[in-house]
């Protein structure tokens, strides 16, 4: 059974994959680039901090800052727990897939945890005033993820992982938020 779902996601992964071309390989280096959303985190901070106390923004870096590290730290631990090897570093899939730089262990996908809890965690607290970005935030982080499996970095399982991860995390992280804001500011 666990055989089957791996060759299922390796043949989801070529497909995927190989629905990418040439042209569009510069477009998804930068979507993957973790330095490309800068400028949206910070205004998207400055929106979330504008309505709150000095306090309350203390509060909320601390709290980003802790579900970063916690993120972070658990998908670090998966994958060193699972060891499960990237596509590109995989002789039996390389030869079918487009790729890009390839290091490490993938299971599951930081980009897509982190992107997902991000997500979810200012689209929760932005929500009162601006309803649908939690629907436009949920399609971009899993633009971030797809472009994992646009450079052969992730398998979909690990995207898939990675996503509903993030999503557990940046409610949690929200949760954890309002908690300490009720009760210190």
């Amino acid at each position: 059974m666990l055989d089957q779902l791996i060759e299922l996601d390796k043949a989801f992964l070529v497909f995927l994959n190989n629905l990418g071309s040439p042209s569009w390989d510069g477009f998804w280096l930068v979507v993957t680039n973790k330095r490309t959303f800068i400028p949206m985190y910070l205004v998207l901070l400055y929106f979330m901090c504008k309505s709150l106390s000095k306090k309350g923004v203390i509060l909320l870096v601390f709290t980003i800052a802790l579900m970063i590290l916690f993120t972070d730290q658990v998908t670090n631990l998966f994958k060193f727990t699972f060891e499960r090897f990237r596509p590109c570093a995989q002789d039996d899939v390389l030869e079918f897939i487009r790729q890009g730089e390839c290091w490490g262990y993938g299971f599951f996908s930081g980009h897509s945890s982190n992107s997902m809890a991000t997500a979810i965690l200012v689209g929760l607290m932005l929500r009162p005033l601006y309803k649908n970005l939690i629907y436009i935030l949920i399609v971009w982080s899993v633009v971030v993820a797809y472009s994992r499996i646009y450079l052969g970095l992730h398998y979909p399982l690990d995207i898939l992982c990675g996503l509903s991860f993030g999503a557990f995390a940046g409610y949690g992280f929200y949760r954890v938020f309002e908690a300490l804001r009720t009760r210190f500011v």
